[in-house]
Protein backbone atom coordinates (compact mmCIF):
# COMPACT_ATOMS: atom_id res chain seq x y z
CA UNK A 1 0.00 0.00 0.00
CA UNK A 2 2.87 2.05 1.03
CA UNK A 3 4.55 1.52 -2.69
CA UNK A 4 1.55 2.17 -4.47
CA UNK A 5 1.37 5.55 -2.54
CA UNK A 6 4.62 6.88 -3.17
CA UNK A 7 4.93 5.72 -6.82
CA UNK A 8 1.63 7.49 -7.32
CA UNK A 9 2.79 10.53 -5.58
CA UNK A 10 5.79 10.26 -7.61
CA UNK A 11 4.25 10.32 -11.14
CA UNK A 12 1.95 13.43 -10.02
CA UNK A 13 5.26 15.08 -8.80
CA UNK A 14 6.82 14.51 -11.87
CA UNK A 15 4.16 15.41 -14.27
CA UNK A 16 3.71 18.90 -12.18
CA UNK A 17 7.36 19.68 -12.64
CA UNK A 18 7.22 18.80 -16.03
CA UNK A 19 4.77 20.89 -17.21
CA UNK A 20 5.69 23.99 -15.21
CA UNK A 21 9.04 23.35 -16.77
CA UNK A 22 7.03 23.91 -20.51
CA UNK A 23 5.60 26.64 -18.49
CA UNK A 24 8.65 28.42 -17.61
CA UNK A 25 10.31 28.17 -20.95
CA UNK A 26 7.29 29.37 -22.88
CA UNK A 27 7.10 32.33 -20.66
CA UNK A 28 10.44 33.43 -20.69
CA UNK A 29 11.37 36.27 -22.49
CA UNK A 30 14.21 34.18 -24.52
CA UNK A 31 11.34 32.16 -25.94
CA UNK A 32 11.63 33.42 -29.66
CA UNK A 33 7.77 34.99 -30.07
CA UNK A 34 9.48 38.36 -30.72
CA UNK A 35 7.08 40.22 -27.20
CA UNK A 36 9.78 42.90 -27.14
CA UNK A 37 8.91 44.34 -30.18
CA UNK A 38 5.46 45.40 -29.14
CA UNK A 39 4.73 48.62 -26.62
CA UNK A 40 0.64 47.85 -27.06
CA UNK A 41 0.50 51.21 -27.56
CA UNK A 42 3.03 52.54 -25.21
CA UNK A 43 5.27 54.02 -27.32
CA UNK A 44 2.75 56.71 -27.77
CA UNK A 45 1.51 56.96 -24.32
CA UNK A 46 5.32 58.23 -23.63
CA UNK A 47 5.60 60.43 -26.58
CA UNK A 48 2.61 62.28 -25.07
CA UNK A 49 3.59 62.76 -21.68
CA UNK A 50 0.38 60.43 -20.54
CA UNK A 51 3.04 57.96 -19.03
CA UNK A 52 6.56 59.67 -17.45
CA UNK A 53 6.76 57.69 -14.81
CA UNK A 54 6.73 54.53 -12.56
CA UNK A 55 3.14 55.06 -11.14
CA UNK A 56 1.96 55.98 -14.67
CA UNK A 57 3.58 53.25 -16.28
CA UNK A 58 1.65 50.69 -13.35
CA UNK A 59 -1.60 52.48 -13.82
CA UNK A 60 -1.36 51.88 -17.98
CA UNK A 61 0.09 48.04 -17.51
CA UNK A 62 -2.86 47.70 -14.97
CA UNK A 63 -5.77 49.04 -17.52
CA UNK A 64 -4.33 46.80 -19.96
CA UNK A 65 -4.32 43.63 -17.97
CA UNK A 66 -7.86 44.19 -16.19
CA UNK A 67 -9.79 46.21 -18.96
CA UNK A 68 -8.51 46.49 -22.45
CA UNK A 69 -5.95 43.14 -24.59
CA UNK A 70 -5.70 41.41 -21.36
CA UNK A 71 -9.48 40.73 -20.06
CA UNK A 72 -10.07 39.52 -23.75
CA UNK A 73 -6.90 37.76 -24.18
CA UNK A 74 -7.11 35.75 -20.47
CA UNK A 75 -10.83 35.08 -21.48
CA UNK A 76 -9.96 33.28 -25.49
CA UNK A 77 -7.11 31.35 -23.30
CA UNK A 78 -9.51 30.15 -20.91
CA UNK A 79 -12.00 29.29 -23.58
CA UNK A 80 -9.10 27.59 -26.18
CA UNK A 81 -7.76 25.10 -22.79
CA UNK A 82 -10.90 24.48 -22.37
CA UNK A 83 -11.69 23.38 -25.99
CA UNK A 84 -8.84 21.45 -26.44
CA UNK A 85 -8.88 19.78 -22.74
CA UNK A 86 -12.77 18.54 -24.21
CA UNK A 87 -11.57 17.76 -27.53
CA UNK A 88 -14.17 20.01 -29.09
CA UNK A 89 -12.04 21.21 -32.13
CA UNK A 90 -15.45 23.11 -33.39
CA UNK A 91 -15.40 25.46 -30.04
CA UNK A 92 -11.74 25.82 -30.81
CA UNK A 93 -12.27 27.13 -34.25
CA UNK A 94 -14.89 29.13 -32.67
CA UNK A 95 -12.69 30.66 -30.19
CA UNK A 96 -9.74 31.07 -32.82
CA UNK A 97 -12.69 33.46 -34.90
CA UNK A 98 -13.43 35.29 -32.86
CA UNK A 99 -9.60 36.07 -31.14
CA UNK A 100 -8.63 37.13 -34.75
CA UNK A 101 -11.94 39.63 -35.12
CA UNK A 102 -11.53 40.99 -31.69
CA UNK A 103 -8.90 43.21 -32.27
CA UNK A 104 -9.21 47.50 -31.59
CA UNK A 105 -6.74 48.38 -34.11
CA UNK A 106 -4.50 47.00 -36.99
CA UNK A 107 -1.31 46.69 -34.33
CA UNK A 108 -2.65 45.11 -31.93
CA UNK A 109 -3.93 42.59 -34.19
CA UNK A 110 -0.53 42.01 -35.73
CA UNK A 111 0.51 41.72 -31.99
CA UNK A 112 -1.58 38.98 -31.33
CA UNK A 113 -1.51 37.03 -34.72
CA UNK A 114 2.66 37.51 -34.96
CA UNK A 115 3.71 36.52 -31.79
CA UNK A 116 0.86 33.39 -32.52
CA UNK A 117 2.20 31.65 -35.24
CA UNK A 118 5.85 32.27 -34.07
CA UNK A 119 4.33 30.79 -30.44
CA UNK A 120 3.24 27.82 -32.63
CA UNK A 121 6.24 27.45 -34.75
CA UNK A 122 8.85 26.78 -32.40
CA UNK A 123 6.43 25.21 -29.94
CA UNK A 124 5.56 22.59 -32.17
CA UNK A 125 9.09 22.05 -33.36
CA UNK A 126 10.59 21.73 -29.36
CA UNK A 127 7.39 19.86 -28.39
CA UNK A 128 5.63 18.13 -30.78
CA UNK A 129 1.96 17.33 -30.42
CA UNK A 130 -0.84 15.60 -32.28
CA UNK A 131 -3.89 17.64 -31.53
CA UNK A 132 -2.01 20.80 -31.65
CA UNK A 133 -0.40 20.29 -35.19
CA UNK A 134 -3.55 19.99 -36.36
CA UNK A 135 -4.92 22.98 -35.00
CA UNK A 136 -2.53 25.12 -36.79
CA UNK A 137 -3.05 23.81 -39.34
CA UNK A 138 -6.48 24.47 -39.80
CA UNK A 139 -5.41 28.27 -38.69
CA UNK A 140 -2.27 29.16 -40.79
CA UNK A 141 -0.70 32.47 -39.21
CA UNK A 142 -3.98 33.26 -37.66
CA UNK A 143 -4.18 32.40 -34.21
CA UNK A 144 -4.04 34.90 -31.73
CA UNK A 145 -1.10 33.93 -29.02
CA UNK A 146 -3.67 33.84 -26.14
CA UNK A 147 -5.48 30.81 -28.09
CA UNK A 148 -2.28 29.52 -29.05
CA UNK A 149 -0.99 29.34 -25.56
CA UNK A 150 -4.23 28.29 -23.98
CA UNK A 151 -4.40 25.27 -26.48
CA UNK A 152 -1.11 24.19 -26.19
CA UNK A 153 -1.28 24.35 -22.42
CA UNK A 154 -4.20 22.16 -22.01
CA UNK A 155 -2.41 19.52 -24.51
CA UNK A 156 0.45 19.33 -22.69
CA UNK A 157 -0.79 18.93 -18.87
CA UNK A 158 -0.57 22.72 -17.78
CA UNK A 159 -3.36 23.73 -16.01
CA UNK A 160 -5.66 26.53 -16.31
CA UNK A 161 -4.80 28.81 -13.70
CA UNK A 162 -1.80 28.37 -13.57
CA UNK A 163 -1.78 29.38 -17.86
CA UNK A 164 -3.66 32.28 -17.76
CA UNK A 165 -1.71 33.88 -14.85
CA UNK A 166 1.47 33.10 -16.05
CA UNK A 167 0.27 34.23 -19.48
CA UNK A 168 -0.83 37.50 -17.84
CA UNK A 169 1.79 38.07 -15.96
CA UNK A 170 4.25 37.81 -19.16
CA UNK A 171 2.13 40.09 -20.81
CA UNK A 172 2.48 42.79 -18.35
CA UNK A 173 5.71 42.46 -17.59
CA UNK A 174 6.68 42.72 -21.59
CA UNK A 175 4.86 46.52 -21.18
CA UNK A 176 7.16 47.06 -18.10
CA UNK A 177 9.94 46.40 -19.89
CA UNK A 178 9.04 48.62 -22.56
CA UNK A 179 8.42 51.38 -20.27
CA UNK A 180 11.48 50.86 -19.03
CA UNK A 181 13.61 51.70 -21.76
CA UNK A 182 10.75 54.34 -23.39
CA UNK A 183 10.43 56.84 -20.07
CA UNK A 184 13.15 55.74 -18.92
CA UNK A 185 13.33 54.04 -16.03
CA UNK A 186 15.90 52.58 -14.13
CA UNK A 187 15.86 48.89 -13.38
CA UNK A 188 15.40 48.62 -10.06
CA UNK A 189 11.73 50.92 -10.67
CA UNK A 190 11.00 48.43 -13.43
CA UNK A 191 11.70 45.68 -10.67
CA UNK A 192 9.25 47.42 -8.18
CA UNK A 193 6.42 47.90 -10.82
CA UNK A 194 6.40 44.29 -11.65
CA UNK A 195 6.23 43.25 -8.26
CA UNK A 196 3.29 45.96 -7.64
CA UNK A 197 1.70 44.21 -10.67
CA UNK A 198 0.92 40.71 -8.82
CA UNK A 199 -2.59 41.05 -7.48
CA UNK A 200 -3.43 42.63 -10.91
CA UNK A 201 -2.52 39.71 -12.58
CA UNK A 202 -3.60 37.10 -10.11
CA UNK A 203 -6.87 38.91 -10.41
CA UNK A 204 -7.18 39.35 -13.96
CA UNK A 205 -6.17 35.33 -13.84
CA UNK A 206 -9.72 34.72 -11.74
CA UNK A 207 -11.56 37.11 -14.18
CA UNK A 208 -10.31 35.05 -17.11
CA UNK A 209 -11.66 32.32 -15.77
CA UNK A 210 -15.38 33.56 -14.85
CA UNK A 211 -15.54 35.50 -17.98
CA UNK A 212 -18.38 34.35 -20.69
CA UNK A 213 -17.86 35.46 -24.15
CA UNK A 214 -20.97 36.16 -25.20
CA UNK A 215 -21.25 39.18 -22.04
CA UNK A 216 -17.28 40.26 -22.59
CA UNK A 217 -15.95 43.80 -23.32
CA UNK A 218 -13.40 46.21 -22.77
CA UNK A 219 -13.33 49.73 -21.59
CA UNK A 220 -9.91 51.02 -22.55
CA UNK A 221 -10.42 53.73 -25.23
CA UNK A 222 -7.29 55.64 -24.42
CA UNK A 223 -4.93 52.59 -24.97
CA UNK A 224 -6.75 51.60 -28.15
CA UNK A 225 -6.25 55.14 -28.82
CA UNK A 226 -2.66 55.19 -28.52
CA UNK A 227 -2.62 52.26 -30.44
CA UNK A 228 -4.08 53.68 -33.37
CA UNK A 229 -2.26 56.67 -32.89
CA UNK A 230 1.02 55.29 -32.98
CA UNK A 231 0.38 53.37 -36.95
CA UNK A 232 1.45 57.15 -37.85
CA UNK A 233 3.73 57.75 -35.52
CA UNK A 234 6.81 59.53 -36.99
CA UNK A 235 9.60 57.80 -34.92
CA UNK A 236 9.53 54.56 -33.59
CA UNK A 237 10.73 51.88 -31.33
CA UNK A 238 8.72 49.25 -31.23
CA UNK A 239 5.76 47.55 -33.92
CA UNK A 240 2.83 48.69 -31.72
Amino acid sequence: MITTTTTSTAITTTTTIEALYRLLAWLSPAYPVGAYTYSHGLETAVEDGAVRGRDDLVAYVSAALTEGAGRVDGALLAAAHRAMTKGDARALDATTELGAAWRGTAETALEAEAQGTAFLSVTLSAWPEPRLAAFAARHPRRIPHAVAFGAAAAAHGIPLREAAFGFLSAFAANLVSAGVRLVPLGQTDGQVATASMLPVASAAADAALAADLDRLGTAAVALDIFSIRHETQYTRLFRS
